[in-house]
């Protein structure tokens, strides 16, 4: 039985699955972050209206609902680009991409207090994904 045939990505094709991959997990990140921001304690609402209570409360949230759907978008693309590209590129430059996306998008979109520290790990994160990609 021979091998199912190596598909040949062109670089391009490589580096837009991989973003995608990155900016739809992002897009979920944030959208999720920020629905849980709305909500505010679950433990409190828990208390008030139960488990029940509490789930319908998420899951009826649409920041939530549009952050799970960014995540399914994320999973089938990363399913798409590793039927395409090498699972030892897409795999790290896809998380370190999503690393470098959510510092920005909290900053931005969250307004979150995103230290010097977190912007040097980023900046890391670059420099391994230029290395990895040659």
């Amino acid at each position: 039985m021979t091998p199912p045939p190596i598909h040949q990505t062109s670089l391009l094709l490589t580096w837009a699955t991989i973003l995608a991959v990155a900016a739809t997990a992002v897009a979920g990140d944030v959208l999720t972050a920020g629905a849980m921001r709305q909500l505010g304690d679950l433990g409190s609402l828990r208390a008030q209206s139960g488990l029940l209570g509490t789930v319908r409360a998420v899951v009826s949230t649409p920041l939530f609902l549009l952050g799970v759907a960014a995540m399914a978008v994320s999973f089938f693309t990363l399913l798409f680009t590793l039927s395409r590209v090498d699972v030892s590129l897409a795999a790290p430059a896809s998380a370190a991409l999503t690393f470098i996306g959510n510092a920005f998008a909290a900053k931005l979109f969250l307004h979150e207090n995103v230290d010097r520290r977190r912007w040097f790990a980023a900046i890391f994160v670059c420099i391994g994904v230029a290395l990895l990609a040659h």
